[in-house]
C-alpha cells in the first residue's frame, strides 16, 4: 500500500488558477494524444490534503484520454484563506465550480470527484447545480458528517487548534512511517494551511446533516467508491447511500483512505469505468 502524502514526482502542471472567486494553486494534466479525448476531470481533496494527494493520478487519467485537474480548497496549503471568506460547504463548491469554469469552460460538464471531506463539498456543489457536472464521485465519503467517535474526534481537533495553534496539534503522518521528504512536506502543508478553515472543517466533517435524500433526487450519475480497508465512514452507511441511488460501492483493493496514493491504477480503472458507463 503507498504511503499518504507521497511526494513523489508527477508530471502533472502546477498553475495558480485565477477564478471570479479569487486565485486557487492547481495541478492540471491534459492527454499528450488528443485524437480521442474523452472529457475533463475536477478532483476534490480532503481535510488536511492537498492537490498533491492526487499526483500520481492525474497523469494516468491524462494517458486514459481525460483532461484532470485539482486544486488546493480554500485555505488548504498554498490556496490561502482571508478574513471574512466563507468558509462553509457552499462557500467551498462555490470555489469548486468557480475553478471548473476557469480551467474548461461551461461549454462542457465536468466529471466531479470529491475525496473524503471534499466529498461533502462536492456534494454541496452537485446539489447547487446539477447542470454543470457530467458525473459526481464520492471517494472514501459520506453522505453526510462522521457519526461517532470519529466525529467527536473533529471536534476535539477543532478545539485544540482555536487553543493551541497547528504547530501544537501536529502528528505527523500517523501510525504510517514516512521518509524525512515526506514527513517534511506533510509538517510544512499543516503548517502551511489555514487554522480558520482547519477548524471550519472539522466541523463540516462532525455536523453536515445527510444529505442523501437530496442527492438521489439529482438527475446525475453518482458512484460511492472507497478503499477496501477504509473506515472513515461506516460501511454501512456508504452502502446504504449506493443502494438509495440504485448502485453499490466501488471497493478499489490494496487501499484504505488514500486510494489516489495507495493504488493509483486502479483508482484510474474505478473512475474511467464510472465515467463511461
Amino acid at each position: 500500500m503507498r504511503r499518504r502524502g507521497s511526494v513523489n514526482p508527477s508530471s502533472a502542471r502546477r498553475e495558480d488558477i485565477e477564478t471570479n472567486r479569487g486565485t486557487f494553486a492547481a495541478l492540471l494534466c491534459i492527454p499528450s494524444d488528443t485524437s480521442l479525448p474523452r472529457g475533463n476531470a475536477l478532483l476534490l481533496p480532503g481535510f488536511t490534503g492537498s492537490k498533491e494527494d492526487f499526483a500520481e493520478l492525474l497523469p494516468l487519467l491524462a494517458e486514459s484520454g481525460w483532461s484532470a485537474a485539482t486544486f488546493d480548497q480554500r485555505g488548504q496549503f498554498e490556496t490561502p484563506a482571508s478574513s471574512g471568506d466563507d468558509l462553509s460547504l457552499q462557500g467551498w463548491a462555490a470555489d469548486a465550480a468557480a475553478v471548473a469554469e476557469a480551467l474548461f469552460s461551461t461549454a462542457e460538464r465536468v466529471h466531479l470527484v470529491g475525496h473524503s471531506f471534499g466529498g461533502l463539498v462536492a456534494a454541496a456543489a452537485a446539489i447547487a447545480a446539477p447542470e454543470r457536472w457530467a458525473s459526481l464521485t464520492l471517494l472514501c465519503s459520506g453522505p453526510g458528517a462522521i457519526e461517532g467517535p470519529h466525529g467527536q474526534e473533529r471536534l476535539a481537533l477543532a478545539a485544540a487548534i482555536e487553543r493551541d495553534g497547528l504547530e501544537a496539534v501536529y502528528g505527523g503522518g500517523g501510525e504510517q512511517e514516512h521518509d524525512d521528504e515526506t514527513e517534511e512536506f506533510l509538517h510544512r502543508r499543516f503548517l502551511s494551511s489555514s487554522p480558520e478553515s482547519l477548524v471550519a472543517m472539522c466541523h463540516a466533517l462532525a455536523e453536515t446533516p445527510d444529505r442523501s435524500t437530496e442527492l438521489t433526487a439529482l438527475d446525475l450519475p453518482i458512484a460511492v467508491v472507497r478503499g477496501e480497508d477504509d473506515e472513515a465512514w461506516p460501511h454501512e452507511i456508504q452502502a446504504g447511500l449506493a443502494k438509495s441511488l440504485g448502485t453499490r460501492v466501488v471497493v478499489i483493493p490494496d487501499a484504505a483512505h488514500e486510494p489516489a496514493l495507495e493504488n493509483p491504477a486502479e483508482t484510474r480503472d474505478s473512475l474511467a469505468r464510472i465515467w463511461l458507463s
